[in-house]
């Protein structure tokens, strides 16, 4: 078989097989855009050894995929690799995403690129800000700037539900709702996002943003500093569980419906998704903290919770997901009360009974930066 047929025969694929539960009609516009493309896809996963990103870079194997990993694993993370090295379509690189050398060196060859790392989330910023500077400001500017020139098709960039900061009322967050991020976190994410978007006519890439919900589920790097996975351990094993503001809301999205939505943000006609912003997950997933802990009890009856009021983290958000649901046909399979059954399974079968060893490998406390 020649190479344009084996190209031919894998557009097929990506477009009637791995996506056969979608329309017809969204089928062949997945078709045309990968004869579009014309080339055997290298996706670069930035940050592809943490939570999500070991979820992704196997769900994109997979699927097909060739895949390069460029991680620094500053939370003892690099055993979340091993199942994949010596797959002839994965390759790992150990490194700093804010060395200009290194980051080139990843790029060669590459058609598609993932940005998933950083410091993730509003404590570990706020306790380390010169890392979370150096890396999710410095180090995200200089990766964008070595971007264009690269032949590159696609560039997905995972921001944050957490950019709409504080939402009174029962009003949902579109993806035009004002920004107001009130974290060192979020506010880097909207710098990264602005320059993104702002690059319309001046890049050669097809940028897209999603805007993730707080993540649930396990993962080869599972993380218990996450309200779904912390409440459920707690109160799985009998600890003691203080839950600060109850009543306020979040968004909530399972780490493999995560991993499904960044590859279709690969593979969508690029008409649908460039300079797009897109809202990361699904409304039923919009929860307070109470209903968390509800679901929680509902399969856990005897477990004892307390709770208190005016915690350190004010953020209250409910978010709209209709734009991913229409653009790109999709809709998170996995629901936040499926999550925690299945990590209340992995507990029954002795899983995650000490998450103190490795020192951060189960939450993002103490980077080594």
């Amino acid at each position: 078989m020649t190479n344009a047929a084996a190209r031919f025969e894998r557009a097929k694929t990506v477009a009637f097989e791995i996506n056969a539960h979608l329309p017809p009609d969204y089928q062949a516009e997945l078709l045309g855009e990968q004869l579009r493309v014309d080339r055997d896809r290298l996706v670069l996963v930035v940050g592809g050894a943490g939570y999500i990103g070991s979820v992704l870079c196997g769900d994109l194997l997979a699927k097909g995929y060739r895949v390069r990993n460029l991680d620094l694993v500053v939370y003892n993370n690099g055993v979340c690799v091993a199942p994949w090295l010596g797959h002839p379509n994965y390759q790992f690189m150990g490194g700093d995403l804010a060395d200009e050398a290194t980051f080139v060196k990843a790029l060669d060859g590459v058609t598609d690129v993932v940005l998933l790392a950083g410091l993730v989330g509003d404590p570990v910023t706020k306790n380390f800000p010169d890392a979370a500077a150096r890396i999710n400001d410095e180090g995200h500017s200089a990766m964008l700037r070595l971007l264009a020139g690269k032949g590159l098709n696609r560039v997905v960039f995972v921001s944050t539900c957490s950019n709409y900061g504080l939402i009174q009322g029962d009003q949902l967050a579109d993806e035009d709702f004002e920004l107001s991020p009130l974290s060192l976190y979020a506010k880097s994410k909207v710098r990264v996002e602005q320059t993104l978007l702002g690059g319309r006519g001046k890049v050669d890439y097809t940028p897209v943003v999603l805007r993730f919900a707080t993540a649930f589920g396990l993962s080869p790097r599972m993380r218990f500093d996450l309200t779904v996975s912390e409440f459920t351990r707690a109160m799985a094993l009998g600890e003691d569980l203080l839950v600060f503001d109850a009543h306020t809301w979040r968004p909530y999205c399972h780490v493999r419906d995560f991993a499904e939505l960044i590859r279709r943000a690969i593979e969508a006609p690029a008409e649908r998704v460039a300079f797009e912003v897109f809202n990361a997950g699904r409304d039923v997933n919009n929860k307070t903290k109470q209903m968390i802990v509800d679901a929680i009890l509902t399969q856990l009856p005897e477990a004892k919770v307390r709770y208190q009021e005016h915690g350190s983290d004010p953020r209250n958000y409910r978010v709209d997901f209709t734009k991913v649901k229409e653009r790109l046909h999709f809709v998170p399979k996995w629901t936040v009360e499926d999550g925690v059954a299945e990590l209340i399974d992995a507990l029954k079968q002795g899983l995650y009974r000490d998450i103190a060893q490795p020192t951060s490998f189960h939450g993002n406390w103490e980077p080594q930066v």
